[in-house]
This record gives C-alpha cells, sequence and structure tokens, in this order.
C-alpha cells in the first residue's frame, strides 16, 4: 500500500486536516505546527485531537508529519535564536505528545558563516536539550539542498548530527526528492544507487518519512524550488521510481508541491495509479 498525502493547512484544528486528506484520498498529511514564518501558534483542543486520532486509526493512516516553522534555525550563530528554536522545540513536542503516531520535522539550519562543523554542533546541543525518554513522537532532520549556509545536504552532515544525538531511538530522517537533487544527488536516473549511499552512511533504519517533489531545477543546482510531479526535472518516470522501491515500503510519502488540494487530488491519484508493489 503506498502511504501517501501532502501538506495542508491546519487553521481549522486536526480533525479538519484528516478529514480534508481523506477527500483527496490521502492516508497521511504534514501541516506547520505554528506559523510558518513566524512564532504564533494556537493551542489545541484534546477533544479536536482525540476525535482526529480516532478517525485516523478507523482509516489506518500511516504517521503524519508535524513541521516545524522556518524561522527555526538551531545552527544559528545568534543566542536568541537558537533560545526561540529551544522554546519552539519543546512547545511543539509537549503538544505532539498528546498525537498517536507522529513525525516531528525540522530543517538542521544554517550557521551563517561559522562553518558546518560548527553549526552541526549547536544543532546537536539543542536536540540533546529537547528530546527526553519519553517521547512519543520521533524527531526527523530534513535533508537540505544546500542553498547558503544550510547544514544537511549531505548524508555525511545528517550522520554527524545524528552521532551526537544522545537519545538516538528518538531521532530519524525526512528524505526530500527535490533536495537531494538540488543538492547533488542523482535521483533521476540512479535513485537506487542513492539510497545505497544514504544505508551507507546513515542506515536505511533511520529513513522515516519521504518528501515528494519534483524540482524546478538541474541536479545539483542548491536552490530548493519545488516543482508540481511531472512538471519539474526530476520527472514522473524518477518518481515513479521513487515510489516503487522496496526499501521505502510502508513510509510516508508528503506532497509539498505547489498546489491546492485539487492539485494534490490529482497527483495522489495518479501516483497510486503508477504504483505497483502491492
Amino acid at each position: 500500500m503506498l502511504h501517501i498525502g501532502c501538506h495542508l493547512s491546519s487553521s481549522g484544528g486536526y480533525t479538519a486536516m484528516v478529514e480534508s486528506a481523506l477527500k483527496i484520498g490521502a492516508d497521511t498529511f504534514q501541516f506547520f505546527t505554528r506559523n510558518p514564518r513566524g512564532s504564533k501558534g494556537k493551542e489545541p483542543s484534546v477533544e479536536d485531537i482525540k476525535n482526529a486520532c480516532a478517525l485516523m486509526n478507523e482509516h489506518n493512516f500511516a504517521p503524519i508529519v508535524a513541521h516545524a516553522p522556518y524561522t527555526l534555525n538551531p545552527a544559528s550563530s545568534r543566542e536568541e535564536v537558537r533560545e526561540f528554536a529551544l522554546d519552539i522545540f519543546r512547545d511543539d513536542l509537549r503538544i505532539l505528545q498528546m498525537l498517536d503516531k507522529s513525525y516531528y520535522n525540522f530543517h538542521p539550519g544554517s550557521h551563517l558563516g561559522d562553518g558546518a562543523d560548527v553549526g552541526i554542533q549547536r544543532t546537536v546541543e539543542i536536540l540533546n536539550k529537547v528530546l527526553f525518554k519519553d517521547m512519543k513522537t520521533t524527531v526527523l532532520i530534513e535533508t537540505m539542498a544546500g542553498k547558503g549556509s544550510e547544514i544537511g545536504s549531505t548524508f555525511q552532515e545528517i550522520k554527524e548530527i545524528l552521532d551526537g544525538v544522545e537519545l538516538k531511538d528518538k531521532v530519524g530522517v525526512c528524505l526530500d526528492s527535490c533536495h537531494i537533487s538540488d543538492g547533488g544527488y542523482d535521483v533521476i536516473s540512479d535513485f537506487s544507487s542513492v539510497l545505497d549511499e544514504f544505508d551507507r552512511i546513515i542506515g536505511l533504519d533511520k529513513l522515516r518519512a519521504i518528501h515528494l517533489n519534483d524540482s524546478k531545477n538541474q541536479k545539483g543546482a542548491k536552490k530548493d524550488r519545488h516543482e508540481k510531479i511531472g512538471d519539474g526535472y526530476i520527472g514522473v518516470e524518477s518518481i515513479k521510481r521513487i515510489i516503487n522501491e522496496p526499501r521505502l515500503k510502508g513510509l510516508p510519502f508528503i506532497l509539498e508541491t505547489p498546489n491546492e488540494l485539487d492539485g494534490y487530488e490529482k497527483e495522489i491519484a495518479l501516483l497510486k495509479s503508477l504504483y505497483t508493489l502491492d
């Protein structure tokens, strides 16, 4: 079974997101925990979360993905920005304790000129402060495209973050097809070898979710611009190979393509028609 979903607005609450996902044929979804360009977040209703969890369990949803705001930068050279990241992390993980099956996805950050090694260490320090033994969710480090001073655009950098985390069973990786293509990995013609490299450096047991996006840019552009499935440089045939890769079976695939709900519904239907593993 292909577990496929998309990014949804959280403005109507958790139950509304589950209902929207069901309407477009999805059995997972992603949402921002708060304003993606700011810090404000609304305290969720406990009853709403319970209703949403019951509905997801009824329809056999894969884990859903909560996405941290873009303003969260644990690798920043500025102490106040790192403190902000610490506060947001803790608050989001507190709320996610109320969900049955969830991941918390975040961008590992930008070092702002201090160097990747320093940025990686800062991100590790934040993770070691916010992770706790009784966590129900798993925190996912997203693979990045490598624009500017981003860390996490290579599997080696992701590994270095994971290696520094004390509670290793509480962290994993979200692989973004657009990001790794823009970062220089050959998603288009040799995705199997890309996964081989991921397994050798990080280990496939750490891969928990996929952001499934086409790219507006050629391989290695380091620009991070998502495109609709089939309209970019990765293309439908390469996307088909990704979703039918046996080593990814059972993982949630999340679309972050530039679409509204009707566009996501069409992409989900297309991907289901291309899926052959079942």
